[in-house]
């Protein structure tokens, strides 16, 4: 059902304190809250939602959560708790007076991010708005641009033979226990001893020892396998039960290292890729590539993200180029004039070719295009703050959707992080220019 409208009441409450009677109303916090659309996002997110049904909790205090999370990178739990004892955040989410506990189900923000997560994109688009509406950002920005790739990491361990076989052992196991599957052995004491021996086997360079305890791991598992199929064949409940655990498990149980193809690197993530970048301190990474689309310019406000999306199945990069454009475009409302990447992109399928300009490139560079493409590494440094400040450097949601949800919030949560800072600034500009001012009055004027 839709969700409920937060109301204000017109008189004040003897045993609650207002807001706005405790906190600064100048607070930038406050202002972004002033500033924020949230009628246009609600008629926005309206067509997520029935008639019918229970009424969902008020946009604003999801969409405000949404933000606050991203903008501070905290946890789901960090912002629930830190929501209890911050007015400001209250403030931002739609609360009129000052509450002491928290009356919404922590469960809501998982309910909504897979609800509405196809529409994140409308986050973004404010968030540009905003930036422009405050000064930050200028129209004219918009038409020269950067983009890059980069890889989200996904909440995974370092994969290896020995912990993907252990793991299938553990959890066909467990499952086999849940629904009370009689094993002939759960090999579950001897795989986690051989997985053990094996790390110290290839640590200690002893590789003849660790692909034994691997051989050993991998038949164990077949055992497994057989055994569940077996017992479970004349069952459909139990078949459909098993279907993609035992899946899964033959896959890890045949994969090799080196093999062509696609591999599982994760049990709990089987969207999980590994993305080589060509880093010397990290050869492959294990998650989904992201592409970014920022401002070429450094804009008052700073560097702006303009276009964030997840890139499952590691497309080439310079086949990703157009549909980025064209969704940047769509999104600023903007024609975009010029491109700037880097090698990567090499062979790419952009709309106008003539206007993509690649770093090392000499032909047609002279004047502000030279000055425009060393400004193309600029992008490298927005990329790591969206990793260190924010949650592209590690994404802990579920599946395909969690990770597009996981890129398009940490380019919002940055841009929000700007906004915030312009705001702060300005407030410093405003109150020194006061202070000049009067000052400046009540300066003695000597008679003449």
């Amino acid at each position: 059902m839709r969700p409920k409208q937060q109301q204000h009441s017109r008189h004040g409450d003897l045993f609650r304190a207002r807001l706005d009677q405790i906190i600064n109303m100048k607070h930038e916090l406050v202002t972004l809250a002033d500033k924020v659309d949230w009628a246009w996002l609600d008629a926005e997110l309206a067509e997520c939602f029935s008639d019918q049904g229970r009424p969902a909790e008020p946009v604003r205090f999801m969409i405000g959560m949404f933000m606050l999370k991203h903008t501070y990178g905290l946890s789901d739990e960090q912002l629930w708790d830190r929501w209890v004892h911050d007015p400001y955040f209250q403030y931002f989410t739609g609360e009129e007076f000052f509450q002491h506990e928290l009356r919404h189900e922590r469960s809501g923000m998982s309910h909504w991010r897979k609800r509405i997560g196809d529409k994140l994109e409308i986050l973004l688009q404010e968030s540009l708005r905003l930036a422009h509406d405050s000064g930050a950002l200028k129209k004219s920005d918009l038409a020269r641009v950067s983009v890059d790739t980069t890889v989200q990491p996904k909440n995974v361990a370092f994969p290896t033979d020995a912990k993907l076989l252990e793991t299938a052992v553990h959890q066909l196991g467990k499952l086999a226990k849940t629904h009370g599957v009689a094993l002939r052995q759960s090999y579950v004491r001897v795989a986690k001893k051989a997985a053990m021996m094996a790390g110290r086997y290839a640590h200690a360079k002893q590789f003849k020892r660790m692909n034994k305890q691997i051989n050993f791991l991998r038949s164990r598992l077949g055992r497994l396998i057989r055994d569940i199929a077996r017992k479970t064949e004349k069952d459909q409940a139990l078949r459909e039960v098993f279907a993609i655990p035992l899946t899964r498990a033959r896959q890890i149980r045949e994969q090799k290292q080196r093999q062509r193809g696609w591999k599982l690197y994760s049990w709990h993530a089987p969207e999980v890729e590994c993305i080589g970048k060509g880093k010397a301190r990290a050869p492959y990474e294990f998650g989904v590539k992201v592409s970014l689309t920022t401002t070429n310019k450094r804009c008052k406000g700073g560097q702006f993200i303009l276009h964030a999306k997840a890139l499952p199945g590691n497309p080439y990069d310079g086949h990703t180029l157009r549909q980025a454009i064209e969704e940047t475009q769509a999104l600023t409302g903007r024609e975009i004039e010029r491109v700037y990447v880097d090698k990567g992109y090499q062979g790419h399928n952009a709309p106008k070719p003539l206007r993509v300009f690649k770093s090392g490139q000499k032909r047609g560079v002279h004047g502000q295009i030279k000055k425009e493409l060393r400004r193309r590494s600029a992008i490298e440094a927005v990329i790591g703050h969206c990793k260190t400040d924010g949650h592209l450097g590690r994404n802990f949601l579920k599946g395909r959707l969690g990770d597009h949800i996981n890129a398009v919030m940490s380019a919002v949560g940055y841009n929000l992080r700007l906004i915030l800072k312009w705001l702060r600034k300005l407030l410093c500009k405003i109150i020194v220019a006061l202070i000049a001012a009067i000052c400046s009055d009540s300066h003695p004027k000597w008679a003449s």
